[in-house]
């Protein structure tokens, strides 16, 4: 009687298995620091918008106006996305 491999504990399985760790692990890495960088991110556009985006009262006109919609629309194509609203409704 020839007996078989257990294909897990071979180590061409254990290579493949350490590889696919690595693997995830560089991904959670990667992922910790694109959310520190949308973190960073929030965080300054939130001390801008506390700032009323650095406009005056006495300043402000329809180009004000203009760019803070421009904002907003990038900001809904985000959201949207990351909520499935929007173009992004299932």
């Amino acid at each position: 009687m020839t007996s078989r491999l257990n294909p897990i504990t071979t180590p061409r399985f254990e290579a493949r298995a350490e590889k696919a760790r690595r693997n995830r692990d560089a991904a959670l890495n990667a992922f910790i620091g694109r959310k520190a960088e949308i973190d960073e991110m929030l965080a300054r556009l939130q001390v801008l918008s506390d700032d009323h985006f650095n406009a005056h009262p006495e300043e402000i006109n329809w180009g004000h106006v203009g760019t803070l919609e421009h904002y907003a629309s990038l900001l809904k194509r985000i959201t949207d996305s990351a909520f499935g609203e929007g173009e992004h409704a299932e």
